[in-house]
């Protein structure tokens, strides 16, 4: 009897997990068969799951009449030097921070964890101000560098250097070996699965980023992919499969990627996590 209503609840949890799954999925796939219709009948009355003229005519006035191709090389490039210099820049502090003992250390750490509870939102002023003082309104450089405080990153980065044994370190060090090079060939090859997850995971954050990069971009030719989809426009109405074309465009290549590195991203997102927690 205790069986049959285990099973019971398993299948009507199934059931449930199913349906909201449904629920969460249909706006995408909405998105999707709207960017297959035409004009004239995305604005028709009626709910049509499937269009009854199929066409890709959306996908080619994006590709075909605006720069979306600046916009993603704008965007690959931002993404990258991001994520390059924030894996970077947090491993080598967390290192530090982890492993070395130097004045301020305790401070610079307080600031770190006083730095991860302030919402990046509320310095967008104080960004905009100094990149404009700083000539760098426009420029690749100005959408990069505040997209640079990730603390998390230094954050994860100290704990899993705090797990590595110390002997690896006196090892080393007996060796002649400098603090580069123990950081290089000793404690960062021990956490390339952690490096690439928080690479990841930065990469997707700073294709996604919209806040910044459309406030500092003001030129179609220095907008990244997020901000750029904002210039699809009609001057006669709104263009629903154009405009959700151009946003489908610029979803893809994170899409893909989350399809790829699925497993990292998980892990990415559990580290933040259990930081937070």
């Amino acid at each position: 009897m205790n069986i049959q209503k285990i099973d019971f609840a398993g299948r009507l949890f199934s059931l449930l997990t199913l349906a909201l799954a449904i629920i969460w999925a249909f706006p995408l796939y909405w998105a999707l068969v709207t960017t297959l219709k035409p004009e004239f009948e995305v604005v028709q009355p009626g709910l049509n799951l499937l269009p009854k003229t199929w066409t890709l005519e959306a996908y080619t006035h994006v590709l075909t009449t605006t720069k979306i191709g600046v916009w993603y090389v704008n965007s690959i490039v931002v993404s990258l030097v991001v994520t390059f210099l924030v894996v970077l820049m947090g491993a080598l502090c967390g290192y530090a921070l982890s492993q070395l003992r130097f004045r301020g250390r305790t401070l610079l750490w307080f600031t770190v964890l006083a730095s991860f509870m302030v919402p990046i939102q509320a310095l967008i002023v104080t960004h905009f101000v100094l990149m404009s003082q700083f000539g760098l309104i426009n420029t690749w450089l100005g959408i990069v560098l505040p997209q640079l405080i990730v603390p998390v990153v230094v954050i994860v980065y100290k704990q899993f250097f705090d797990s590595v044994p110390k002997d690896f370190r006196e090892a080393a060090r007996v060796d002649g070996a400098s603090e580069l090079n123990i950081f290089l060939r000793v404690y960062l090859p021990m956490n390339w699965g952690v490096t690439t997850a928080l690479a990841i995971i930065t990469f997707i954050g700073a294709w996604n980023s919209f806040l910044w990069p459309f406030l500092v971009s003001t030129s179609e030719e220095t907008m990244t992919i997020t901000v750029g989809i904002t210039q699809v426009k009609e001057n006669f109405g709104v263009q629903y499969a154009r405009n959700l074309a151009a946003a489908v465009l610029a979803a893809l290549p994170v899409a893909i990627a989350y399809l790829i590195f699925q497993r990292r991203v998980t892990q990415a997102i559990m580290l933040s996590a259990g930081i937070k927690g």
